[in-house]
């Protein structure tokens, strides 16, 4: 089998590549593209520069220009990236691009085997405000497209919420799939959730899987669901204690079984206990729900503390508490030698953003049979 050349874009914490490093597949990451809380479009002007950038001859005077450009106008700092470039090791700096509305991909054409990517999802979730491709989010969706047809990879995989296909969105879903479909490409497309993938947590995505040969694309079939009865309460600190989740030589998880104790800061005070075991308000109520065995979706607002209907807590000892951010790594199937760099409002943030690691491994065990990949 051979190395496999791997691009990522919306690249978050990298669930792509952990799914990557727990089945031991070989590869090399040749891509990594995100701007973490970044945002610089509205202080430049992008259609000059974007054509001064399609006039650099390599990707490494794009990318150095492009840092120039964020070092100029942002002031914050990339913490997805600093969680990306600590967890690793052997992705090289130099590949890691900050914003892919500037990134041109024609110099990458040829060098990659598989891209993947989500673009930003709140355009078309439930608990957004559904603006779709009208959304500056949302439009994010057609670089991804862009860029596909600019690198030309062997197999895609896109991703996002299946809100992407409800009634409200239906003629924006309508073009996108149309756009995947037309690349060039053999396109699948399936609902894949991750409690039927051996995480306990209820997060349904859409996974659009794109191959160049037709000859593979054929032969690719929807992912075997594996059902292993974990619960939530399996991911607990308690139940395993920090730095005890690992993986098998087959990737599946292994847990030590060796329990540990949570930090106290994760205890509810009285006050955030009441306010989360409330049902709602006059105009808005919600089913309160706490210890459940599978886990609702985690989402990037943890650290806000949402109320039992929407968010998760367990009870300990008689005393409610939220999850732990090495609990929610874990749930996102994150084994434990993940390092958390970054504080806790990010971490919750980078977690919820994240693909569920488990979910890719099904899917890449499907491309794998196509033998797209083989020698």
């Amino acid at each position: 089998m051979r190395t496999i050349k791997v691009g990522t874009l919306f690249s978050g914490i990298g669930a792509p590549e952990w799914a990557l490093k727990r089945l031991s597949l070989p590869h090399e990451t040749v891509l990594a593209c995100d701007n973490g809380d970044q945002n610089i479009s509205d202080k430049i002007n992008i259609k000059e520069e974007k054509n001064y950038i399609d006039s650099l001859s390599t990707f490494a005077e794009e990318k150095a220009y492009v840092d120039s450009l964020y070092e100029k106008y942002s002031r914050k700092t990339n913490f997805v990236k600093q969680s990306y470039l600590a967890n690793y090791p052997n992705f090289k700096e130099e590949n890691y691009f900050q914003d892919v509305i500037l990134l041109n991909g024609n110099p990458l054409k040829g060098k990659m085997d598989l891209l993947i990517g989500g673009s930003p999802c709140q355009s078309f979730s439930v608990v957004g405000f559904q603006k779709g491709l009208d959304d500056e989010r949302g439009n994010l969706f057609f670089e991804f497209c862009r860029l596909v047809e600019e690198i030309q990879p062997e197999v895609f995989i896109y991703e996002n919420v299946t809100g992407i296909r409800s009634k409200k969105n239906a003629s924006n879903w309508e073009r996108m799939y149309g756009k995947m479909s037309n690349m060039g490409y053999q396109t699948h497309c399936y609902p894949l959730n991750a409690k039927d993938y051996g995480i306990p947590q209820v997060r349904n995505r859409i996974f659009v899987v794109g191959f160049k040969n037709e000859k593979y694309g054929s032969l690719f079939i929807k992912p075997e669901e594996i059902h292993n009865g974990l619960t939530m309460q399996d991911f607990l600190i308690e139940a395993t204690k920090e730095g005890g989740l690992t993986f098998n030589p087959d990737g599946s998880l292994r847990f030590s079984h060796e329990p540990g104790v949570i930090d106290p800061k994760y205890y509810l005070t009285p006050a955030v206990k009441k306010y989360v075991l409330c049902p709602g308000t006059k105009n808005w109520h919600t089913h309160i729900e706490t210890d459940r065995k599978i886990a609702r979706t985690l989402l990037s607002t943890m650290g806000n503390h949402h109320r039992a209907g929407v968010d998760n807590y367990v009870t300990i000892n008689g005393e409610l508490r939220a999850l732990s951010e090495r609990e929610c790594l874990r749930l996102m199937g994150f084994t434990d030698d993940f390092k958390i760099v970054v504080n806790k409002g990010h971490m919750y943030k980078q977690a919820g953003n994240s693909m569920v690691v488990d979910v890719l491994m099904a899917l890449y065990k499907s491309i794998y049979k196509t033998g797209v990949f083989s020698d």
